[in-house]
């Protein structure tokens, strides 16, 4: 069986959990915008829940609007972010000698998604056990029942190591499309970081001189 048979009766969806490197470079062999949109919009909504509960925005609004907040304005957000960060990590990748196009890092960025969008699943018993107290800075419910605080933590804990997954994912996909090591692609990404963290710093100095 040739590795594109083998991918092929993997699926991407699941092969790219642990073989994100035979995955990716499938996937780019054969179609780079194969469900790249879909991913995009799917990651969207994730990042705006994990934004909604990290940031408590339940004390000011309703479970309904972060909801609509999530499946109607993080798609936009998503699909605007995955065109970014594409052409940022194909120029950071291009400076150690990576060869990807922004469409093939694109390809990259949103199959390395699929272990967070997988994860949307874990919302669906989280909101039955936690109700709005997943979003909200007062959890009285949750303080009150040592079963359902163990629970949350270990929600958490899984939720943390697909994250970190997801990363190792990343590094591998995007290592292989630039054609170079995951390690490499740490590189790139490290480099990514440094430049945007110099602009909001830039921007931060600079608007307090006027302040």
């Amino acid at each position: 069986m040739d590795m594109e048979t083998a991918v092929k009766s993997l699926n991407p969806w699941v092969s790219i959990w642990t073989k994100p490197r035979e995955t990716i470079r499938w996937i780019v062999d054969t179609d780079p915008t194969r469900h790249v949109i879909l991913l995009a919009a799917l990651t969207g909504i994730a990042q705006s829940l994990n934004r909604a509960a990290n940031r408590n925005m339940g004390d000011s609004l309703t479970v309904l609007a972060l909801l609509g907040i999530a499946v109607f304005i993080g798609p936009i957000g998503g699909v605007i972010s995955i065109h970014i960060m594409g052409a940022l990590l194909r120029w950071s990748g291009s400076l150690l000698g990576g060869q990807a196009t922004s469409e093939e890092v694109r390809a990259a960025i949103a199959w390395s998604s699929v272990p967070i969008i997988w994860a949307l699943l874990l919302w669906i018993p989280e909101y039955a056990l936690f109700r709005k107290e997943l979003f909200t800075s007062a959890t009285p419910r949750i303080d009150a029942n040592p079963l359902l605080a163990l629970l949350l933590l270990g929600f958490a804990l899984i939720e943390t190591i697909i994250a970190i997954w997801a990363l190792v994912v990343l590094m591998q996909c995007v290592g292989e499309v630039h054609g170079f090591s995951a390690w490499k692609a740490s590189g790139a990404t490290l480099i990514l970081a440094l430049l945007v963290g110099g602009v909001v710093f830039a921007c931060a100095f600079g608007l307090s001189l006027f302040s």
